[in-house]
């Protein structure tokens, strides 16, 4: 029993390395389990939902589809802005396999690329990233799209999409109501990304810059649409598992009729300056015009720089839209509203007689009347019709230039109109506060007689004009100018319509404004706006300006034969007709043209005269919806045979 006691305690000194091996491989495996259950568990529990998305992109892939951009018609349904779809070959730099200016160099022996092309390129470039397609040419012909379809894998990074291409039927007549489209730039993205509004533009390469395109971008724009496809691991579609159909734009219906707006245009064809028409009783703008315009064709997928350089440098400025951002002085066409607001205020009444004797003295100073000729007696009537400039610089001071600031602003001079157009600038209507804010003086009693007859520190834009020439037609009642009529949702066909509702009322006096409108009525009839008005068969109510653009000596006689073109006199006219029941109302700006009488008034006569009898010289219909004056038949003389 001793032995085998022995013998088997030399056997256990040997089991105990192999216990050891046994305990640290069954620690190892532990261990090992343990890391992979963590490890299954950061996987599948902790980071499950970002894997599961990983993996989901895996197998799907999800394409966006920009809606259709909301087109613009005018009163009569003429199409202003569309789309039509177009090929577009585009370069996106991030997955070029070479530089880009010898890709370019290779596509030029498939495609035909100009050096305009090129320096567009280059100009987008500038505006985009890295990551979207660039377009190196657009508007390609079905033949040239298949011609670079049988090349397209010699082009590493360049792409032939077939995208809506914005157009503009009617090219540069009206191009300042409908503004243009161009690339979507990096500034743009900035812009909607703090608006929360970047993601409604995925994949779109377009936005609308100025113009109505600009000011109803979020009715215009579509909403994007999403398809999720299901893939193989080699890119293949599979099946659609989501689809989220993109919406179109809302469609504009404006208030503006194109043919009016033509003949606006072609009255003041070869001329700087521009004109609006109103209709009084809703604000509704007929016409909306200024000249030189230009051919928003150019911008939709990039304007080329030689364009772009002409627009921007030319003397004629034709981007600059002078009907609401241009600000002047405006002559005698404020004389009306300065004798409303004497009327008004009681610093004169309209019998009241004043002696024109050619000069308005204060202090020192001669204030003359512009034709240099004194007009001897009149009462406030008479003064709108021959346009004394003595009688309202004694109004003026009459009133004082603080009554002067507060019944303007009714009428909003120097304030925005609040039409429906982004940019519209403000002008200067001054007063005490402002002159000592602005120049750092006081206001002089010498500052005061200039504001009478529309010039000192007066500036004012044409809209403001026009919109006070409305409300004055409207006999007080402010209506806000607006080009849109109504907003429509081609997918449901429900109307937004623009409510014609007064702004306000005006406290004004009937017989005041009886009186002003006679004087006005004078204008065409006897006075400087006769000679253009003779036989028209409605009665029109008008009033003739001239601004200064340069200042003259005191005693010094301005001739217009001495004077560069560019400080010629600006012309303007206001008018609305028929006087006593107003369709329309107007004022019509003509940059450097003199005397209003002679290159404003025609103007308006020419817009009149559609308007209200259907004639022009452009071969155009009637305008629809609207009540014809009959032109008057000139009586026939008798001819004796002989």
């Amino acid at each position: 029993m001793a032995l085998e006691s022995l013998e088997f305690k030399e056997a256990d000194k040997d089991v105990g390395p192999f216990r050891r091996r046994l305990v640290f491989a069954f620690g190892l495996v532990v261990l090992c389990l343990t890391i992979l259950l963590g490890r299954l568990a950061w996987l599948q529990i902790i980071r499950q939902d970002a894997y599961q998305q990983r993996a989901e992109q895996n197998r799907t892939v999800t394409t966006t589809t920009q809606g259709s951009r909301g087109l613009i018609f005018d009163r009569n349904g003429t199409l202003i802005a569309g789309n039509r779809l177009a090929w577009s070959l585009e370069i996106t730099i991030d997955q070029t396999a070479e530089p880009v200016d010898r890709l370019i160099d290779r596509l030029c022996a498939v495609i035909t690329i100009t050096p305009a092309d090129r320096r567009r390129f280059r100009r987008l470039r500038e505006d985009l990233n890295r990551y979207d397609g660039i377009p190196i040419r657009t508007d390609l012909t079905d033949e040239e799209a298949a011609v670079f379809t049988g090349q397209r894998w010699r082009f590493q990074g360049v792409e032939l999409n077939q995208r809506e291409h914005r157009i503009y039927p009617l090219k540069a007549l009206g191009s300042h109501i409908t503004g243009y489209v161009g690339s979507l730039s990096l500034a743009d993205k900035s812009r909607l990304e703090a608006e929360g509004l970047l993601e409604l533009y995925q994949g779109e390469r377009e936005i609308g810059k100025v113009g109505l395109e600009r000011s109803y971008e979020n009715d215009l724009h579509g909403t994007p649409g999403h398809e999720t496809l299901e893939i193989t691991a080699g890119g293949r579609s599979v099946r659609t598992l989501d689809l989220v159909p993109a919406r179109p734009g809302k469609n504009l219906t404006l208030t503006v009729d194109m043919n009016l707006q033509r003949v606006a245009e072609e009255a003041m064809k070869g001329r700087t300056g521009a004109v609006i028409a109103i209709e009084p009783k809703t604000g509704g703008v007929l016409a909306f015009a200024s000249l030189p315009t230009y051919d928003p064709n150019l911008f939709p997928g990039g304007i080329d720089p030689d364009s772009w350089n002409y627009l921007t440098t030319s003397p004629e400025k034709p981007l600059l839209n002078r009907a609401m951002r241009g600000i002047y002085p405006i002559g005698s066409t404020y004389k009306p509203f300065m004798a409303l607001a004497g009327l008004e205020r009681g610093a004169v009444t309209a019998d009241y007689m004043l002696n024109d004797t050619g000069v308005f003295q204060v202090g020192n100073h001669k204030f003359r009347d512009v034709t240099g000729s004194p007009k001897g007696l009149l009462n406030l009537r008479r003064s709108i019709a021959i346009s004394s400039d003595i009688y309202y610089y004694w109004l003026a001071t009459q009133i004082g230039v603080d009554g002067i600031y507060d019944f303007m602003r009714q009428w909003k001079f120097g304030q925005k109109t609040g039409i429906d157009l982004v940019g519209e600038q403000q002008g200067n209507l001054p007063n005490r506060e402002w002159k000592e804010r602005r120049i750092k003086e006081p206001w002089y009693l010498g500052d005061t007689p200039s504001l009478g007859i529309g010039q000192g520190y007066n500036a004012f834009t044409l809209l403001q004009l026009a919109h006070a020439t409305a409300t004055l037609a409207n006999r007080g009642v402010v209506m806000t100018p607006h080009l849109v009529a109504s907003v429509e949702d081609p997918m449901t066909g429900e109307e937004r319509r623009i409510d014609a509702e007064p702004e306000g009322r005006i406290p004004l006096k009937p017989a005041n404004i009886d009186v002003v409108i006679a004087g006005m009525e004078d204008v065409t009839r006897i006075g400087t706006a006769r000679t253009v008005f003779q036989g028209a068969p409605y009665s029109a109510a008008g009033k003739t300006g001239t601004a200064q653009v340069v200042s003259i000596a005191q005693d010094a006689k301005y001739d217009e034969k001495k004077v560069a073109r560019q400080h010629h006199d600006h012309a303007l006219f206001i008018a609305f007709a028929p006087a006593k029941n107003p369709r329309i109302a107007l004022a019509v700006l003509v940059e450097n043209g003199g005397f209003g009488a002679r290159a404003a008034a025609p103007v308006a006569r020419t817009m009149m005269d559609y308007w209200l009898t259907g004639e022009n010289t452009l071969g155009l219909p009637p305008p629809k919806g609207v009540p014809l004056v009959k032109p008057k038949q000139e009586p026939k003389r008798s001819v004796s045979a002989r």
